[in-house]
């Protein structure tokens, strides 16, 4: 079952179906190069060698698509080849095919944006290498199928293997453990902590890149890994149905899990974590990627069974179960405060967010764009009030809350590193450098729980607390450990869904200081452009696809979008279209 977001992308874009399913960017796109997170180009499992003797014909399906006119450079077009669908490309003169779908939530790529031999999804801004079918940028896990494509009298045909085109994605090959391993060995060369996208992404980049020792990673979860960003948007979801990777595909790949095993203690002199069980792990190289936790509220009174933080689908599901008809307050006006509400609509009796800023999301999206989602929220019956408002708040049960009047929605869990020596920042952020190391000997860190060094603001130390966000450092930390520095080639990309529409979010606007808005702020069709002095430091849109991945493809190649590009009004040159 995809969770509600799909759903709500689905039935956006169904709006806007582009003539024929060509490609919106018709021409070829001016946008540079981008090989974003040092990808390394790998053999695929495409088709593009005859398949050996033993691949049966009847795997394969053939079919001519269109005539060699019917696109122009720089275009794609969805076609069918009777067993399933897949996107042909033209760049440079020269075709080639891959799977039409985004292996992430299934976004249509023909909608997305091609640039420089690559495609980037128009819904959460993936890459995927169009030779290839690689993945090069994040978010997901997958890369994509790639097909055979031949011209014969003029015709386009694709051949295409059955299996690959009915499951539109695949996995890179990776390595086998050669390690001779007794499963209760208390030593593992990579040791990872936290099972978020950060640590899958570290482990499954460490295996493609032929790295073939032990790899542990514990998790004080008791799930495999899941998608955590759907819980806050579908709160009945259960860790089965979010599932980003199952127990056989790590087993496949010698990935060593442990749930429910809470990291309490690493000492740095003797390489050693120490769990809660008691039981000691010791580590080459150590991988911190423990995430955010809540921040506990302060209140008086005793009885606050109906109280609740929002980590793990036991907690969305309760949320949900005991929200039922009753009065629901939402402490902070965070996305994920914001996306509960949204989901308590239906459920609720009624819905009241309690914050600080007067104007939901005003300091990530500014005044403007935040009043117009607000009242998104005030059309749907919910209330806002101002933290001075409500000094006391009585509980279902009867106990006040008197609210801290820090709200910040979440710390980063390092609490478990105070007397490490792992070098922190006053609010509790491990400092990491470009490669995501420590300050100490053979320990990574990465994800929400970081400050890293940002390239496009002069490395400013930063801390970017998103999904996306977290796969990147994964694949860098990965690549730094196995002694391959890349660089931390990405785009910052967000997204947040609530009452069917999506805001989608690219760049890093801290200290923006002015805000153009082009579209319709009333009618939530838009897009805004973040502005420091005279340059475009991050875009937000609603219902405007492909604008954010296309300004994630311009400031992804190192360009410079200048606030005076933007000012006239006119975006064309951002959205063209192409022949319609």
């Amino acid at each position: 079952q995809h969770g509600f977001e799909v759903k709500v992308e689905l039935s956006l874009l169904e709006k806007e179906k582009d003539v024929d399913g060509l490609s919106p960017n018709g021409k070829a796109s001016p946008f540079a190069d981008c090989r974003p997170n040092g990808a390394l180009g790998h053999g695929s499992d495409d088709d593009s060698t005859p398949p050996p003797l033993y691949h049966k014909a009847r795997d394969y399906v053939e079919a001519s698509v269109c005539h060699v006119k019917d696109l122009e450079n720089g275009q794609m077009r969805e076609v069918d080849l009777g067993s399933g669908r897949a996107l042909l490309i033209k760049e440079h003169g020269e075709f080639s095919a891959m799977a039409h779908k985004c292996p992430h939530y299934g976004a249509p790529l023909v909608k997305g944006v091609l640039s420089k031999g690559h495609v980037r999804c128009p819904w959460h801004g993936a890459c995927f290498d169009i030779a290839t079918g690689d993945l090069e940028d994040f978010p997901g896990l997958d890369s994509l199928p790639t097909f055979q494509v031949r011209v014969e009298k003029d015709k386009v045909i694709i051949r295409a293997n059955k299996q690959a085109l009915q499951s539109q994605k695949r996995s890179k090959p990776m390595a086998r453990c050669s390690a001779v391993i007794n499963s209760s060995s208390g030593f593992s060369h990579v040791l990872i902590i936290g099972s978020g996208p950060a640590g899958l992404v570290c482990a499954e980049t460490l295996r493609q890149e032929g790295f073939t020792d032990r790899i542990v990673m514990c998790t004080k979860d008791r799930h495999p890994p899941y998608d955590r960003p759907k819980l806050s948007k579908s709160l009945e979801s259960t860790a089965e149905q979010l599932r980003l990777r199952s127990m056989d595909f790590l087993q496949d790949h010698d990935i060593e899990l442990l749930v429910d095993k809470e990291a309490v203690s690493i000492d740095v002199k003797t390489r050693s974590v120490t769990f809660e069980d008691g039981s000691r792990m010791e580590y080459k190289k150590l991988f911190i990627a423990t995430g955010s936790k809540p921040k506990p509220m302060v209140y008086n009174g005793k009885d606050v069974r109906n109280v609740f933080h929002l980590r793990t689908p036991e907690d969305a599901n309760s949320i949900a179960r005991l929200a039922n008809n009753k009065n629901a307050v939402i402490v902070g006006t965070s996305y994920v405060g914001m996306e509960v509400a949204a989901a308590l609509t239906d459920k609720a009796h009624s819905v009241s967010i309690i914050g600080i800023e007067s104007v939901p999301f005003k300091k990530a999206l500014g005044e403007k764009v935040g009043k117009a989602v607000m009242k998104l929220f005030e059309v749907n019956r919910v209330k806002f009030y101002m933290l001075n408002e409500v000094s006391e708040m009585i509980g279902q049960h009867g106990q006040v809350f008197r609210n801290s009047t820090d709200l910040s929605r979440s710390i980063p869990a390092t609490g478990f590193l105070k007397q490490s020596g792992i070098h922190m920042d006053s609010r509790g952020f491990i400092t990491v450098n470009k490669m995501m190391q420590t300050n100490a000997d053979g320990v990574f860190a990465g994800g929400d729980v970081v400050v890293f060094p940002f390239p496009p603001r002069h490395n400013k130390k930063v801390n970017i607390p998103h999904w996306q966000m977290a796969h990147v450092h994964g694949r860098v930390a990965a690549l730094g450990m196995m002694g391959r520095p890349a660089d931390l080639k990405t785009v910052p990309y967000f997204w947040s869904a609530m009452f069917g529409k999506t805001i989608r979010y690219a760049g890093y606007g801290d200290g923006f200081d002015d805000v153009i808005i082009q579209g319709d702020l009333d009618e939530l069709r838009f897009v805004a452009f973040y502005t420091r002095g005279e340059e475009v430091v991050a875009v937000a849109s609603m219902n405007y696809d492909p604008i954010v991945s296309r300004v994630a493809e311009v400031l992804g190649s190192g360009k410079t979008i200048r606030k005076r590009d933007v000012e006239t009004g006119d975006i064309s040159w951002l959205i063209d279209k192409g022949p319609q």
